[in-house]
């Protein structure tokens, strides 16, 4: 079955639930999945009742659509994305994002759990994703190009949004939000990277880095949505501490910062 053919499968199903078209597609990250308790007139969908759908396999990914009302505005919600290291391939990594764009949702909003890499970073902060750097060794436009999805060489200039960049900072400072701005790098993991890798990227410029959110970047950008992405900075990067790293670390971070989080998301969500 030709990847089309799955993509209109699964938005058939979701849309039996809804058939407006939400504002904006937003994706949690580890540890901030009860960002969807903000949401209001929400219906619930489990990724394993969707045809074709990749389920998440990861700690602190719940696994579930959530469609409904945040600051007003319809948004379909992700709580919890598949990942590379699980074993999916790039394209059943960014099957949602296709699906979406299918759908038409003008807006792929991402959010994500990162190490710092740039010393002026702390756990608990968010960063506003202004450029990436994919050092995952694939790409999701890898092979044949569909042009009714996108060109065959898509721009990535402006990866992020401009604009909605703009407004994200805007409604931080209304909100009394510290946020700060960085350029994310992603690893394809599962192994959390050697303290020579985590020096190899802050001379590259990273100033951030994980095991996401880059595929789902670039695909999105293909289909023609405006990409924002908020990341919570959950510990140092390797070699910038002498204690080791683990995971529930990371979900102890996010759960701590998620409420700015949503809030930060309330309000980039009524300014679109």
């Amino acid at each position: 079955m030709e990847v089309k053919q799955r993509v209109d499968e699964a938005l058939e199903y979701i849309k039996k639930n809804v058939t407006a078209i939400p504002k904006a597609a937003v994706v949690l990250g580890s540890g901030l999945g009860r960002i969807a308790d903000e949401m209001s007139d929400s219906a619930v969908i489990p990724y394993e009742a969707i045809p074709h759908w990749p389920r998440s396999t990861a700690p602190g990914h719940a696994g579930r659509l959530v469609i409904g009302r945040l600051g007003g505005e319809l948004v379909v919600l992700m709580q919890g994305r598949a990942h590379y290291y699980e074993g999916y391939s790039m394209e059943e990594v960014t099957f949602p994002v296709r699906v979406f764009g299918r759908w038409s949702i003008p807006v792929y909003i991402a959010t994500n759990a990162s190490g710092g890499i740039h010393y002026g970073l702390r756990p608990g902060d968010l960063v506003l994703v202004c450029d990436h750097i994919n050092f995952m060794g694939a790409n999701p436009l890898r092979g044949p190009n569909d042009e009714e999805w996108g060109p065959r060489f898509p721009d990535m200039t402006y990866a992020y949004d401009q604009r909605l960049l703009h407004l994200a900072g805007e409604v931080a400072a209304k909100e009394g939000i510290l946020v700060k701005r960085g350029v994310y790098i992603a690893f394809p993991g599962p192994s959390y990277e050697t303290p020579a890798e985590i020096r190899m990227a802050r001379a590259m410029g990273a100033d951030i880095v994980g095991m996401s959110t880059v595929p789902e970047v670039i695909v999105a950008n293909h289909m023609g949505m405006k990409v924002c992405a908020v990341s919570c900075v959950a510990n140092y990067a390797a070699g910038m501490e002498a204690k080791r790293l683990t995971h529930e670390e990371v979900l102890a971070a996010t759960e701590e910062a998620s409420l700015r989080m949503a809030r930060l998301l309330r309000g980039l969500v009524e300014g679109l």
